[in-house]
């Protein structure tokens, strides 16, 4: 498993109420890596936040983290 899947998936059981449904799921390319993100229904709101806000507040510190990887990531939180 790797570090920004840790980190995901550390930042996602901390805001939810369910930790035990969150699951993650990475899709390794050359460039880019896809992690996605799932989580219980009522708990959906928590991760994507007022106006996105708390989406995209983890896209940042994903996209800071994986900077000094040499790597992109992109987060996808599937409902």
């Amino acid at each position: 498993m790797s570090k920004l899947k840790d980190l995901v998936e550390h930042i996602a059981k901390v805001l939810v109420d369910n930790p035990d449904a969150v699951q993650i799921n990475e899709i390794e390319g050359e460039q880019t890596s896809v992690i996605e993100l799932k989580v219980a229904k009522e708990d959906l709101g928590k991760i994507i936040g007022k106006e996105g806000r708390t989406a995209k507040a983890i896209r940042t510190i994903l996209g800071a983290a994986s900077s000094k990887l040499r790597k992109r990531v992109v987060l996808e939180i599937i409902e």
